[in-house]
C-alpha cells in the first residue's frame, strides 16, 4: 500500500498507520519514495487509457502536494481485503466516512481525486506492486520466490 503525496504533505501518516493496526497484520516492509514517471506508470499501468491518467501519473509523482510517497507492505491473513476494508472506496465521497479515505481524502475543484492512500485491489496485484515498488531484500523476510545474480552497479555511499 502507498501513503501518496497529500497523505504525507497532511502529515497524515501517523493516524493511517494507527487506522491500519485494527487490521492485526504486519508491516513487513516500509521506504520514502521519490516517485519516477516510469515508476508512476508502470504502478498505474491499468489506467493508461482513461482520460484521466496524465493527471493521475502527475498526482503520485507529487506536482500537487510532495514529491515522495511512504510504501508499505503488511503480511497476514487475508492482507488485501483487511486492509481494502480500512482503506474505504477509491472516491472520497463514496468511501465510508470512518474509512481513511472517507475522514481524510477529499475531490478537488479542479476533480482530483485526493483519497491520500492506495490499495491494492487483490493478491496478485498486490504480488505485482510489491515486486515494483520493493526489492527482496528490502523487506524483513521473503515473500515470494527470489534469486540472488551477481550484478556490478554503481552506487551512492556516505562519505568519510
Amino acid at each position: 500500500m502507498l501513503i501518496k503525496p497529500d497523505g504525507l504533505v497532511k502529515s497524515l501518516t501517523g493516524d493511517i498507520i494507527s487506522k491500519l493496526s485494527e487490521t492485526r497484520l504486519t508491516i513487513i516492509g516500509s521506504k520514502i519514495v521519490q516517485v519516477t514517471r516510469e515508476l508512476a506508470e508502470e504502478h498505474y499501468q491499468h489506467l493508461k487509457e482513461e482520460k484521466f491518467f496524465d493527471e493521475l501519473i502527475r498526482y503520485i509523482m507529487g506536482e500537487f502536494h510532495t514529491k515522495r510517497v511512504l510504501a508499505l507492505v503488511y503480511e497476514g491473513e487475508d492482507a488485501t481485503a483487511k486492509i481494502r476494508q480500512v482503506v474505504g472506496a477509491t472516491d472520497p465521497e463514496k468511501a465510508d466516512p470512518v474509512s481513511i479515505r472517507g475522514k481524510y481524502g477529499r475531490i478537488t475543484r479542479r476533480g482530483v481525486f485526493e483519497n491520500v492512500v492506495h490499495a491494492s485491489e487483490n493478491s496478485k496485484e498486490a504480488e505485482r506492486e510489491i515486486k515494483l515498488w520493493f526489492r527482496p531484500d528490502e523487506l524483513v523476510h521473503t515473500i515470494y520466490p527470489s534469486e540472488v545474480k551477481n550484478v556490478t552497479i554503481d552506487r551512492v555511499f556516505w562519505k568519510n
